[in-house]
């Protein structure tokens, strides 16, 4: 990353950035960085929607009307971005320590299920179609749990990836495994609000990048 430059050479990159994006603000105290790079990035596929063939003559630059519809059509490709991560937004308000907790009781109900029925309910006759009901049921939960264990190593080490490869080096603290979904949820939530105002501004003026910003 930034190759060439005083700070080239680096092997991640920190997502917490980009909430800083809308704490940047422009000289006029309401347009935020964000606001810019959404407005960049609505023009840039806007620009993708007026080179295609539209059936028609003419193109998206013809008219006023078009020009607006290629914005409109930059608008929503980056709305669609919340809908497309909105299993980030679930995954941030799943609170890890209680998932492994509930893990560690199922498995600690099933070995308290596997010493009742391999020896309490063995020494009563009378308990046999009982007996066998609850080890056709204990064979079931066993794999359950092997396949739950090995979900949540999988899912957890891939979190743990994404993590180093966006954070740096987790290590030993993995408190806060899934901040980065955390991180992520905000930042969906500031560009949603700043797609909503950009929206509502029929005659938003460009954002002028030499702005003196604060």
């Amino acid at each position: 990353m930034n190759v060439g430059t005083i700070r080239g050479g680096a092997n991640a990159f920190r997502l917490d950035a980009l909430l800083k994006l809308s704490d940047i603000r422009g000289a006029d105290g309401k347009t935020t960085l964000l606001h810019f790079v959404v407005q960049e990035m609505e023009r840039s596929q806007g620009s993708k929607a007026s080179d295609k063939p539209s059936g028609t003559s003419g193109s998206c630059q013809a008219t006023l009307a078009e020009r607006e519809g290629c914005s409109e059509m930059g608008t929503e490709f980056v709305s669609e971005l919340s809908n497309e991560l909105g299993n980030v937004k679930k995954v941030a308000s799943i609170d890890l320590d209680t998932l492994k907790s509930s893990i560690s009781n199922l498995s600690r109900g099933l070995a308290r299920l596997i010493r009742l029925v391999g020896k309490d309910l063995t020494c009563n006759d009378r308990n046999q179609n009982f007996l066998q009901c609850m080890r056709s049921f204990q064979t079931h939960a066993e794999n359950t749990m092997l396949e739950l264990k090995v979900d949540e190593a999988e899912v957890l080490q891939q979190v743990r990836e994404l993590t180093e490869y966006y954070h740096g080096e987790v290590g030993k603290n993995e408190c806060n495994l899934l901040h980065i979904f955390v991180i992520m949820r905000d930042f969906l939530g500031l560009l949603d609000r700043v797609c909503r105002e950009m929206r509502g501004s029929k005659h938003m003026q460009p954002l002028n990048i030499v702005l003196p910003l604060r």
